[in-house]
């Protein structure tokens, strides 16, 4: 068998959310490399169609895939969603493509963990609020709690355009999370890897009862227990860690606000990917 272990994490988003998520494996896994996609040319994807996303992640998998990662962790909520339906094209088709890694899986598991009276919210794009993704999972790791979900589309291009601290993105996070809060939960799973970034705005209206559950800590516990159970290859050789970011549209808003979201994790030259 082929020796992987020096080979690259993959990551990808529809933009600049899922760096959450790098940023989050590069601090847990400082030995490992890693290739970003930021999918910026055609975010956002949760207002599209299961078939475009579908297709879109396929695109996704396969560049990355040509930059020799050894797994793909799937940033992105919405794609996170078509997973299993690329996945089983795949199968299907007779085509082995490198282990996934979605970030709903993990997040509906710490949910379900936590939560003490039983209620947990989700905040999400449409898409992944229609696919009731989080629903069935959770409802499926514990069918007495009860999920409640609330679309939120208008905070993805809010990101995007950095304005993260802005007061009228305080107001649409407060419009949003009323009904979630008005049903009482005490567990809030942030759908979208753009949330993170927009925590203090959340954490304000919901108070410090409600538990932030956030994709990046749970998809890096998973990473972590599969290199334990040698379900993925470590990195032990001892080298410096390497990234490499690619988008697939160029932007100076993005080189910034990706800037900070990284902090100190400084971001060389930008990549141009041809998908």
């Amino acid at each position: 068998m082929n020796d992987t272990s020096t080979l690259p994490i993959g990551v990808f988003d529809s933009g600049l959310g899922g760096l959450t998520v790098l940023k989050a494996l590069r601090e847990r896994f400082t030995h490992e490399h890693f290739i970003y996609l930021g999918d910026t040319a055609r975010i956002p994807y949760g207002s599209k169609s299961p078939r475009t996303i579908q297709r879109y992640l396929e695109q996704n998998i396969k560049f990355l895939e040509s930059c020799g990662v050894k797994a793909v962790v799937i940033a992105c909520n919405s794609a996170s969603t078509q997973a299993a339906q690329v996945l089983a094209a795949a199968n299907a088709a007779g085509t082995k493509i490198v282990p996934l890694y979605n970030v709903i899986s993990p997040s509906a598991r710490r949910a379900s963990e936590i939560t003490k009276n039983g209620l947990v919210g989700v905040i999400a794009t449409r898409a992944t609020v229609q696919s009731r993704a989080y629903v069935s999972e959770v409802e499926k790791l514990n069918p007495k709690l009860k999920v409640y979900q609330q679309a939120c589309p208008l905070l993805v291009p809010l990101v995007e355009e950095g304005w993260d601290e802005d007061p009228i993105t305080n107001l649409i996070v407060y419009r949003y999370l009323t009904p979630l809060v008005a049903a009482n939960v005490d567990t809030l799973i942030l759908g979208c890897t753009h949330f993170p970034i927009l925590r203090n705005a959340i954490a304000r209206v919901t108070g410090p009862h409600v538990e932030l559950v956030e994709s990046s800590i749970s998809i890096a516990d998973q990473i972590q227990s599969d290199f334990e159970s040698a379900k993925l290859a470590p990195n032990h050789s001892g080298l410096s860690s390497e990234l490499r970011v690619y988008t697939t549209d160029v932007s100076d808003n993005f080189q910034a606000l990706a800037q900070r979201i990284m902090g100190t994790q400084a971001l060389k030259q930008l990549e141009l990917a041809d998908i």
